[in-house]
């Protein structure tokens, strides 16, 4: 939802969350959909405008205040309390369900009805202000996320933390948040100005963090309400600057001592990460600047959009590769990585650098997913939705690692979502998705004899729309 009453947000991402539901029983696809009740959305109707602030929509609750009130008002935002609109992904935790966002709130659902529950607030279990939308789950089904402390004792950190999935009956509290662990912690290389991201990988023993570039100035930010501009405003692209590469052992729960890099870039997604002889391989979506952003301004989304926003900086996947043991006798400027699976190269520089060269695998896609049972091991397809010059998906793509080949589908005046892998229970092959091939093709073969070329490919299109509608 962008509008509320007479008031608009500035930007796409900013709007009021809706949560969808299908189920998929006896052969029949059922759908639902219900707005998160939030805070923000219950504060927001209830005044019949935004009155809550989102990140690119800087709100003012109460215009009709004194001087003195809205003095106060400032102050109270100069570290803000941010919003509950958590509206990029859904998480479990134990056997719960909450719908998550990039702030410190999250909402518990109820997967069945889709009615709003408690709002919890992660700053009860870890001190971190913001943390990311798309956590790791192991086999066990523990919660492995990471999130941003502000300025926490005199330092800024990036935290890595763990949530059990079960709780012991020793211990009180059946609550799993009530035993979030403290995994590790990165000191930030700017106590002002942390880096942005959206998510990280993991593999079998690693963790993979991407200090980008891409950063958060904390003084504009604390000043952002009284200047009247968006929190959005507060980010910056230091294009002069590296990405840095840190790798954390999760024996050890400690960084890999080398230091690697690699060129300023933004990085929204990661797709996988694994381990392969000696060598630590990740794949992910890379930007060149951070121009996506101000492409989804709702000022820009109008009768123009196809021809004024065209993608400056095309999504590209790349693959890197970081040796896990760096040779401290081999000489400056040669490849530490012999692996025949990639071109990605990792350079040996002074002082114990190592300048990180990925190999590029496609371009044009975004919103990647794969079958999350091959996550942090070796695998072979991407799922993604395929973008060009334009950021509005018009395809859906499966993209196969291995082969650098893809399969596409598209259709007339369809704009696909986040494709979603769901594969086939008792799965052999990692593709296996749940499909009807099996039943859809000779129901197709059998009145062939009686039927045209033109309403057989309508039958196709059907069934291919079908077999997608419910693949994803």
């Amino acid at each position: 939802m962008h509008t509320v009453g007479e008031t608009r947000y500035n930007h796409w991402f900013d709007g009021l969350a809706l949560l969808h539901s299908f189920t998929i029983r006896d052969g029949e696809v059922y759908y639902r959909s219900k707005y998160l009740r939030s805070d923000t959305y219950n504060a927001n109707i209830e005044a019949n405008r935004i009155v809550v602030s989102e990140f690119g929509t800087m709100a003012y609750p109460d215009p009709c205040k004194n001087i003195f009130s809205k003095a106060f008002s400032y102050l109270s935002h100069t570290i803000p309390d941010f919003t509950d609109n958590c509206l990029i992904n859904i998480m479990k935790c134990g056997e719960d369900f909450y719908a998550t966002t990039e702030t410190n709130y999250m909402r518990k659902i109820n997967p069945q009805t889709l009615e709003t529950l408690e709002k919890v607030d992660y700053r009860k279990y870890v001190a971190v202000n913001l943390a990311t939308a798309h956590p790791h789950y192991d086999a066990a089904g523990n919660v492995l996320n990471m999130g941003t402390s502000i300025m926490d004792k005199g330092k800024t950190k990036y935290v890595i933390f763990k949530i059990p999935a079960t709780v012991p009956e020793d211990k009180k509290g059946k609550n799993p948040l009530k035993h979030t662990e403290v995994f590790c912690s990165i000191t930030s290389r700017s106590l002002l100005s942390p880096s942005y991201y959206h998510s990280f990988g993991v593999t079998e023993n690693y963790i993979v963090f991407l200090e980008q570039p891409f950063k958060l100035d904390i003084l504009k930010m604390s000043t952002a309400y009284i200047r009247g501009v968006n929190w959005a405003s507060c980010l910056a692209f230091h294009k002069e600057d590296k990405t840095y590469i840190h790798i954390i052992d999760q024996r050890t729960k400690k960084p890999l001592p080398t230091k690697f890099y690699t060129d300023a870039m933004v990085v929204f997604h990661h797709v996988n990460a694994y381990e392969e002889d000696g060598c630590l391989l990740f794949d992910v979506i890379t930007y060149e600047d951070s121009s996506l952003y101000q492409l989804f301004y709702l000022a820009n989304l109008n009768q123009d959009f196809e021809e004024n926003s065209r993608l400056t900086s095309i999504p590209t996947l790349r693959r890197f590769a970081v040796p896990l043991n760096v040779d401290k006798n081999a000489e400056v400027g040669s490849n530490l990585i012999e692996l025949a699976s990639t071109t990605a190269r990792a350079l040996k520089e002074k002082d114990d650098q190592v300048y990180c060269q990925p190999e590029l695998l496609y371009e044009g896609l975004e919103l990647p997913r794969i079958n999350y049972a091959h996550n942090g091991k070796r695998y072979r397809y991407v799922f993604a939705a395929e973008v060009q010059w334009s950021p509005i998906p018009t395809k859906i793509l499966k993209y196969d690692v291995l082969t650098k080949s893809s399969l596409k589908w598209g259709q007339e005046h369809c704009w696909p979502a986040e494709p979603l892998f769901v594969p086939t229970p008792d799965a052999k092959d990692e593709d296996d998705d749940f499909h009807i091939t099996k039943w859809a093709i000779p129901s197709l073969i059998l009145p062939l004899p009686q039927k045209s070329l033109p309403t057989l490919l309508g039958m196709l299109r059907r069934a291919t729309r079908t077999m997608v509608g419910l693949s994803h």
